[in-house]
């Protein structure tokens, strides 16, 4: 029978008659079950990280900084298990998880660093005789309760990218993980608590998105961050009221690749970039554009690449690509792509779907208005478009509601500089492709893609608001 773990209410175990199911995507089977929070328990969640804010804002900076590095050693020592959890609840390939639980100890150590770093500034207001004497001082304050939104592809360390920020920043915190994949989250949220989090500042409760929506509506909490699809964000900062919102979405990443450019190097990392994590990531390559005097020859790299991955059963070892997270957005992507051929598009390679296993797929002769390249297609699939001029790539990869991240190869630093002017993007990776990103790094969107930052430090000053102290020396002060 398989085992059904609690929710994590203001610190403390709590199990629940409604249930949710956890399988293993690649099989299908049952894992296991987690307890699923009632609307009642989203408002004690609530209460109780009000009570917790009450600790965190006045926990010294050392005392944070201590709590996050401890809970960094915790990751360390579990990596072992927090791997197999992902393997199992999310069908992430071991390499990839591995990859995962390295990158989540790197963002809660940097976190505990950027604890340390949240300065002030010294403003002077003397600047008429009216306002000698006065010296202006301001400084971040915590925010309050902090609810995060988890999403299913990277349920370790985006639940990390929420919790350690909030703890740095001095406020409470409620996770909500995505329905698949919930204990990664459980198991952070209980690592929290052992590392000194105060008990009533964590909370982390599975349940239904609809349900979650409690969080965004209540007043009680400040700031919301939210991981997911640009639908589901939108709609949650448009109830969300006078509170805080982050929102980091979707996205259609593309790749320019110019007649001067590193093939080889270009080729492999376009690979890794469309089909890693079955191109479940918002950030995953998915329209290739490439100079035409370049173009066969590149799409013939592309191409090899793609057939050299290993595709099967994400708890081998040597596995490359493993199962979509469901069968219905197997299902839903794979629409798309026969949408495409039929409209004229060809798969060089892949174009097929069995169960939750999508064959890593290169399509050609798509268009821009096909919905593999106007719309995220959150699989592995990839399209390659020829170009005539620079000018055509920049117009082509600007096109559309979304604006993550783009990936431009060339040597010529003119040619950088201008698509770092002209992409309306939050972020121009210049010779790799646009799903790089380290988590210490500024991350997130412009357009339909989402609002403000990520990364520790990003994510610090997006949880506290700036105060100001006036002090006139002149007024009565001894």
């Amino acid at each position: 029978m398989a085992e059904t773990y609690p929710l994590l209410l203001g610190g403390e175990k709590k199990e629940s008659q409604e249930t949710i199911p956890v399988r293993f995507p690649y099989t299908g089977e049952l894992h296991c079950t987690v307890s699923q929070a009632t609307n009642n328990d989203l408002k004690a969640a609530v209460t109780k990280a009000l009570s917790g804010f009450e600790k965190t804002r006045r926990l010294p900076v050392h005392a944070r900084a201590e709590i996050l590095h401890n809970l960094a050693d915790a990751i360390h020592k579990r990596s072992a298990e927090l791997i197999d959890v992902m393997v199992m609840e999310g069908g992430k390939t071991r390499k990839f998880a591995t990859t995962e639980v390295v990158r989540a100890e790197v963002t809660v150590r940097t976190s505990a660093e950027e604890a340390k770093r949240v300065y002030g500034e010294v403003i002077p207001l003397d600047l008429s005789k009216d306002t000698e004497g006065r010296t202006g001082f301001l400084r971040r304050f915590p925010l309050g309760p902090v609810a995060g939104i988890v999403p299913f592809n990277f349920p370790l360390n985006l639940a990390c990218h929420k919790l350690a920020p909030a703890i740095a920043a001095g406020n409470s915190v409620i996770l909500k993980p995505a329905s698949a994949t919930p204990l990664s989250s459980l198991f952070l949220g209980e690592m929290a608590l052992e590392a000194g989090v105060p008990k009533e500042a964590v909370s982390v409760v599975p349940c239904t998105g609809a349900r979650a929506e409690a969080l965004a509506r209540d007043p009680r909490v400040a700031f919301l961050s939210f991981t997911g699809s640009c639908a589901v964000g939108w709609h949650l900062r448009e109830i969300a009221g006078r509170k805080k919102v982050g929102l980091e979405m979707g996205g259609n990443a593309a790749v320019i690749v110019h007649e001067d450019a590193n093939l080889p190097y270009a080729a492999q990392r376009i690979v890794t970039g469309g089909f890693t994590n079955a191109g479940q990531v918002c950030i995953s390559v998915q329209r290739v554009l490439v100079h035409r005097p370049v173009y066969e020859e590149l799409v013939e790299m592309v191409v090899s690449g793609t057939k050299a991955l290993k595709v099967g059963d994400p708890r081998d070892p040597a596995t490359d690509v493993g199962p979509m997270i469901d069968q219905l957005k197997a299902e839903e992507a794979y629409r798309k792509v026969q949408e495409a051929i039929r409209q004229g598009a060809r798969a060089l390679v892949g174009g097929t779907l069995e169960g939750t296993m999508f064959a890593p797929t290169v399509l050609e002769g798509t268009t821009p208005a096909m919905r593999v390249n106007c719309e995220e297609v959150f699989a592995p699939v990839i399209s390659v478009v020829p170009y005539d001029d620079f000018d055509e790539a920049l117009r082509i990869a600007n096109t559309g509601e979304y604006g993550l991240q783009v990936g431009i190869f060339t040597q010529n630093l003119n040619r950088a500089m201008r698509a770092y002017a002209e992409m309306d993007v939050g972020g121009v990776i210049v010779n790799d492709i646009p799903t790089f990103r380290t988590d210490q790094m500024p991350y997130g969107g412009a357009k339909g893609s989402g609002l403000g930052r990520e990364g520790p430090r990003f994510a610090i000053e997006e949880m506290s608001e700036l105060r100001l102290m006036v002090v006139n020396r002149d007024g009565g002060m001894e």
